[in-house]
């Protein structure tokens, strides 16, 4: 029972370890072609500048746990959140396809208006975004 319960243990951390890994090494990036969201190994969206129309910092604390995708259709907010919180708002300038993992209704493609998600360094973040957006 014990050596069970320690290969679990084991099993455990080593999945955390590797969950804590690819949440540091795909960060949400700022480049010349626009902004890539992503979060973990799932999620990787492109945002091309040219469907960005405002970047701002807009703390929440009230995002819902799931789904992802909420609200009506047409004005549809993409929340990729920690610990149910966001930090960074990206409005677009219609609504914009996005496929996401998994299958309906929270997975595949989905036409958004907004995103909000969570960035460690928000000054940074909006500092590399008005390079691109006055």
């Amino acid at each position: 029972m014990r050596i069970g319960l320690l290969i679990l243990g084991i099993w455990g951390l080593t999945w955390m370890i590797g969950l804590l890994c690819a949440y540091l090494m795909r960060p949400h990036t700022v480049g010349p072609h626009g902004i890539r969201v992503r979060e973990g190994l799932e999620i990787d969206v492109d945002l091309p500048w040219d469907d960005i129309a405002a970047v701002a910092r807009a703390p929440r604390t009230d995002e819902p746990k799931s789904p992802r995708i909420d609200g009506p259709e047409g004005a549809r907010v993409l929340s990729l959140r920690m610990q149910d919180a966001t930090n960074v708002e990206i409005t677009l300038e219609g609504p914009t396809t996005v496929r996401l993992p998994g299958l309906a209704p929270r997975g595949g493609a989905h036409a958004v208006s907004t995103v909000r998600l969570w960035v460690d360094d928000v000054e940074g973040f909006l500092h590399a975004v008005r390079h691109h957006i006055p």
